[in-house]
């Protein structure tokens, strides 16, 4: 598996990187994994080269870091482990965003499940439009301080959040992000305008997640046919679905003929796709069975 530095760090993680949103609880339609399929999944990745994992503390309220950190034991030093802050765990008022009080418990919290006493990748998952940068990074700044977080990361923000924090950072001298997860694949691709190329003046690795589009670029949505009974689009992201179908027809016509040359499944040639562009340091991975993680 081949490695690649994780944006202005000395720190390798593979070209492909684990997601974990279908461990645990069936939340959003992701997926219902309990520890034992968890367990094979995690040490089949490691097995295939895999050394770097994605979850977050919001992923089925905080068991999917749970199981994640049982499947982990006895190789918790082998691997890169990345989660995430910010989404509501409660209906409690403090129990969401990133303030310094929500980011240092959610911390806390996500090690313990985890059990571990350190996360390599600490992300914050969306814009906070409520507390202030300097709140929030400082943070971000102490847990690194203090051992408990070796790297920070970004998701979901826009270019210009992602530059109001590089400066925020360097102004005071504090940690700055090294990575960013975004939506990106051969369907969705609106990134490429600002934020692969400030990426890659800033050395900010991107990590991919949904590279596939929820499915769509597997091939199992042809031209003229009802979706397919039982795929996430038919579900809670359904809000996903494209306005241009045709446009992922094509996009799947390509696939389709390069895969067919080539003998690999239309997935494969999508993933390869995405493995190939210089901004991209490791594509997020899921699956609900280890015969979908094979292929």
């Amino acid at each position: 598996m081949e490695m690649r530095f994780l944006g202005d760090t000395g720190v390798r993680v593979s070209v492909l990187c684990l997601g974990t949103m279908t461990f645990g609880k069936n939340q959003w339609d992701m997926g219902d994994l309990k520890l034992p399929a968890v367990k094979e999944m995690v040490h089949a990745s490691l097995d295939a080269g895999i050394n770097f994992i994605d979850t977050a503390d919001v992923y089925s309220l905080g068991e999917s870091e749970d199981l994640l950190g049982q499947a982990i034991q006895g190789i918790r030093k082998d691997l890169i482990i990345a989660t995430k802050v910010r989404m509501r765990m409660s209906d409690k008022p403090n129990e969401i965003g990133l303030s310094r009080h929500h980011i240092l418990n959610s911390c806390d919290a996500s090690l313990k499940r985890l059990r571990t006493d350190y996360i390599d990748l600490y992300q914050v998952h969306i814009w906070d439009p409520v507390t202030p940068l300097e709140e929030t990074l400082r943070a971000l700044e102490d847990l690194v301080h203090w051992g408990k977080v070796r790297y920070i990361g970004v998701s979901n923000y826009a270019a210009w959040q992602v530059m109001k924090a590089l400066w925020v950072s360097d102004k005071h001298g504090w940690v700055r992000f090294q990575s960013l997860q975004a939506l990106y694949n051969l369907a969705f691709r609106d990134i490429e305008v600002e934020l692969v190329p400030l990426c890659q003046d800033q050395h900010l690795g991107i990590l991919p997640w949904s590279p596939l589009a929820f499915g769509l670029l597997t091939g199992k949505y042809r031209r003229g046919e009802p979706l397919p009974q039982g795929t996430r689009m038919q579900g809670p992201l359904k809000d996903f679905l494209p306005t241009d179908w045709e446009r992922l027809y094509k996009i799947v016509d390509v696939l389709r003929e390069i895969a067919g040359d080539h003998g690999m499944p239309i997935a494969a040639v999508a993933l390869a796709w995405l493995i190939h562009k210089p901004a991209v340091t490791s594509v997020i991975i899921g699956a609900r069975t280890m015969e979908q993680l094979r292929e």
